[in-house]
């Protein structure tokens, strides 16, 4: 695995381990991953949205997708070409292989080596991300995740932005005992701060958690909170619910959450790789169709208005293949 990582584990700033005085978060469900295809024909493994997990389970999310792990062969690679997207933002978390972003306010650039791209779509946009020419060329391995974090109706509007968070700027922290390496790409964790800028307060990290440890963590009693297993095999909760590739774990009410690494992982990793997220719940009416997340089935169809009228965004005449004319 090609995220950020640290050769010494120990010299990093360290998570407290929870006061014995907070209360544990039970597990209260854990939900198996479906394997769907997305954009040209790429495969992704989707714990939500899906029948097996309510929405207002996991507020203030609305998808989760971990494209990979796969390793491509020459010509093999796929991406999502132009679209639109209104009411939310995007987040797209690159551990190995490399992605083209571009958009229509201008963002864009190259996602890799642990780098995330944050696109708030907010009032509109166009965007694409397609894999480059070299890795569509020789192939290559390639693993990430994309999330979607809703926006309250308050900030439904606000103005498209983008952020471009590479790898090195990724918060590198280890647990009280140094057994798991935590990258915090934004929110509060622990007194630590990401370098991510959220306007819905969330907290994403990506943790390595060595075989037989726990992961012991303060978590903020106003968010939801949850881990999915990109990698490997553990437990979730003090309760010790299995949590396999694929599975995500979602905790009730309390202060502090715990994972736990088997002992044995897979031979494609030797730690077991958890995604650890959460947020304050907005607990809004969601109305969505396809890349368009409102709060009315109203602001639903004005949003296909605007995109077929181009006040998304029109996508760059640079960008679209020109015909060759016939011999």
């Amino acid at each position: 695995m090609a995220a950020v990582t640290a050769d010494n584990w120990l010299v990093l700033p360290r998570v407290a381990e929870p006061a014995l005085d907070m209360g544990e978060r039970p597990v209260q469900q854990v939900a198996e991953a479906q394997r769907l295809t997305e954009g040209a024909g790429f495969p992704v493994r989707r714990p939500f949205p899906g029948p097996r997990l309510a929405l207002r389970a996991v507020d203030p999310f609305l998808l989760l997708d971990q494209m990979g792990p796969v390793d491509y062969g020459p010509k093999e690679a796929k991406g999502a070409p132009w679209h639109p997207h209104r009411g939310f933002e995007t987040v797209t978390y690159l551990m190995d292989g490399i992605m083209r972003h571009q958009d229509t306010n201008g963002g864009g650039g190259l996602i890799q080596d642990g780098g995330t791209q944050w696109m708030t779509a907010g009032s509109g946009i166009l965007h694409d991300e397609m894999p480059t020419d070299e890795l569509v060329m020789t192939g290559g391995y390639f693993h990430g995740i994309q999330l979607w974090v809703n926006l309250p109706k308050r900030l439904k509007w606000t103005a498209p932005r983008y952020q471009d968070i590479r790898g090195d700027r990724l918060l590198l922290l280890t647990s009280h005992d140094g057994s798991s390496l935590i990258r915090l790409i934004a929110g509060s964790l622990g007194g630590h701060e990401g370098p991510g800028s959220t306007w819905t307060p969330i907290v994403l990290a990506h943790a390595s958690v060595a075989p037989g440890a726990q992961l012991h963590l303060p978590w903020n009693p106003a968010f939801s909170a949850m881990a999915y297993a990109l990698l490997g095999q553990g437990t979730a909760g003090r309760e010790g619910a299995p949590l396999a590739e694929g599975d995500l774990a979602v905790f009730g009410a309390g202060d502090a959450v715990t994972v736990a690494a088997g002992p044995r992982q897979s031979e494609r990793s030797p730690n077991m790789e958890v995604l650890l997220l959460g947020g304050e719940p907005i607990r809004e009416p969601i109305t969505h169709w396809g890349p368009f997340v409102m709060n009315t089935r109203e602001e639903i169809v004005q949003a296909f208005d605007d995109f077929h009228a181009g006040r998304m965004g029109l996508i760059p005449a640079t960008t679209l293949e020109v015909p060759r004319p016939s011999r």
